[in-house]
């Protein structure tokens, strides 16, 4: 066997199911040797989509996305997506083509050293040297990728071993590596926990991303109702409570809900779980949660402390934690002005204006109950609009670029979520800026008929940095133009997709339906108005409690 070969079988061996590449010169063997397996190959239009598909496969489904691309540019290709998997923590295997060995260091045709600059955004890289290695090396790269805080990790396959041959009748028992485990959390920090929570009187649950990865949304959900402590989420948190919950004061942070940041603002204890406290969440930090004590639990040691200090760090398994914790609490009026916040300030739909309310199309595309629905956002106006206005019962339901921001990020990811999730209903959200960064995957779409719908907001321009400049820059447009945007439903149908133009606020209802029930891929191209802003918006270094509203502004 190959050392090409080798690789797929050690790929199978770690269940493998499907892998988004895009073929070339130096990875050739690896894609010879898949004629031979049954493990599904989807060939996506750009290798920055393979990344993003294998993230979006891994954040719907929680197993190990994987992604193949070649030496030189396919391989740099593959850089941004590798940053967005390491900044949110995706478990990710990336496999590289490289130039022969002989030949690495001497700028030979498409070589460039993917080693050396994907360092700072994986979470391990490897350049298999021998291939009596190679199965051990792609074991232990998915130990690391699913361990742990997971996350990226990359395999650079020379093209010599790739084609060398070993004598092997079986792969053998990888022994190696060491396993991540979270730790238990310690009994005394737990029991500072409980007499910190039984001495509050206005605490406030404030949940990241990290109960996502710590699969711990059902225990989150249980000492919500054990405890009757309101919740606040990070955009990574969103799902893990229930959007529809009493309980759930929504994100907070720069665009967040103003019944959760005032909540926090005023709250005597902040309980965070798998959060961060990052910038676009905490705002000024000096003056975030003022009055609060800080209980923060995390499997993740250097996150605790690391922008705010905690009063009770609680390092250890996030489900333990929580379970520990469940008591009865007396705080009836607190959570009774916390409702009463969430009640005040309920959005309403009826906005005025004859242009499509985006808000209220994602309220009303969020409210569909007969089918499973998965959204994936591209990065803008629209993904905070998604953030606020959509309800998910379960945090790999909405899958955002988050701590890189990646525009572009939303189609291909919908297109790794589908085949995570065959059955239910995949909508990717973008806008007119976003989109134009992999359209190409439109291809993707209708070469395997996946079956992703994709809604695209345009309202003819960058609309988040129109609306920073507005705000803060006096007015002065800069390079946010796009009225030259093509006619996106035309452009759909040019790649032989389903297409629809949405003008008017009486087609929304039934653009919606046939989001719903249109069999194969679809696009829905959705007019806004192009001086629309997202509110509220916490202007930059100041407190969350400073929230500019469309009446302020």
């Amino acid at each position: 066997m190959n050392g090409a070969g080798i690789l797929i079988k050690a790929l199978e061996a770690e269940g493998v199911e499907i892998i988004f590449g895009y073929p070339g010169g130096a990875i050739m063997p690896v894609y010879d040797a898949l004629v031979d397996t049954e493990v599904r190959h989807i060939l996506v239009r750009h290798e920055q989509a393979a990344a993003h598909a294998a993230e979006g496969y891994a954040r719907a489904s929680g197993k190990v996305g994987v992604c193949f691309a070649t030496s030189g540019p396919g391989a740099t290709n593959l850089v941004t997506g590798l940053a967005n998997a390491f900044l949110d923590s995706v478990p990710m295997v990336a496999v590289t083509g490289q130039v022969a060995a002989p030949l690495m260091g001497t700028d030979a045709f498409q070589e460039v050293d993917i080693y050396g600059i994907s360092m700072p955004v994986v979470k391990h890289s490897f350049i298999v040297r021998d291939v009596k290695d190679l199965a051990d090396i792609v074991a232990e790269a998915f130990q690391i990728a699913r361990s742990g805080r997971p996350g990226p990790v990359l395999i650079d396959l020379p093209k010599d071993v790739a084609l060398a041959e070993v004598e092997l009748s079986e792969l053998p028992e990888f022994r190696g590596g060491r396993k991540e485990a979270v730790p238990r959390p310690e009994a005394r920090q737990l029991n500072q926990a409980r007499e910190m929570l039984a001495a509050s009187k206005k605490p406030v649950v404030y949940a990241g991303g990290g109960v996502r990865i710590a699969g711990a949304s059902e225990q989150l959900r249980n000492f919500v109702g054990a405890t009757g402590i309101p919740v606040v989420t990070t955009l990574h948190g969103i799902g893990a409570v229930d959007g529809d919950h009493p309980l759930c004061l929504g994100m907070l942070g720069m665009h967040g809900s103003k019944e959760a940041n005032l909540s926090v603002q005023e709250c005597d204890l902040l309980i965070a779980v798998g959060a961060r406290f990052d910038d676009r969440v905490t705002g000024k930090l000096a003056e975030f949660a003022p009055e609060a004590r800080v209980i923060h639990l995390d499997g993740d040691p250097s996150e605790v402390s690391k922008l705010r200090a905690a009063d009770c760090p609680v390092v250890g398994n996030i489900k333990t934690s929580l379970n520990f914790l469940h008591m009865e609490l007396s705080i009836e009026e607190w959570v009774t002005k916390c409702l009463a916040r969430k009640e005040e300030f309920t959005c309403s739909y009826d906005a005025p204006g004859d242009f499509v309310y985006a808000p209220g199309f994602l309220n009303q595309l969020s409210s569909v109950k007969d089918r499973d629905l998965h959204i994936c956002c591209d990065v803008g106006q629209h993904q905070m609009w998604v953030a606020q206005h959509c309800k998910f019962d379960d945090p790999r339901k909405h899958i955002s670029s988050g701590g890189l921001g990646t525009m572009g990020f939303g189609l291909p990811a919908a297109v790794g979520a589908q085949f995570a999730n065959s059955e239910s209903l995949v909508v990717t959200v973008s806008g007119d800026g976003s989109i134009m960064m992999n359209i190409q995957e439109l291809a993707t779409l209708k070469r395997y008929n996946i079956p992703v719908k994709v809604v695209v907001f345009d309202n003819q321009a960058l609309g988040m940095v129109r609306q920073w400049q507005e705000l803060f820059f006096n007015e002065r447009y800069s390079e946010v133009d796009l009225s030259d945007n093509p006619d996106f439903a035309e452009l759909a149908k040019a790649f032989g997709i389903p297409a629809i133009t949405v003008k008017d606020r009486a087609d929304v209802a039934g653009a919606i339906e046939k989001i719903q029930n249109e069999p194969g891929p679809m696009l829905v191209h959705v007019m806004i108005d192009p001086r629309q802003n997202v509110w509220p918006l916490v202007p930059p270094g100041r407190a969350n409690s400073e929230m500019l509203e469309e009446t302020s502004a």
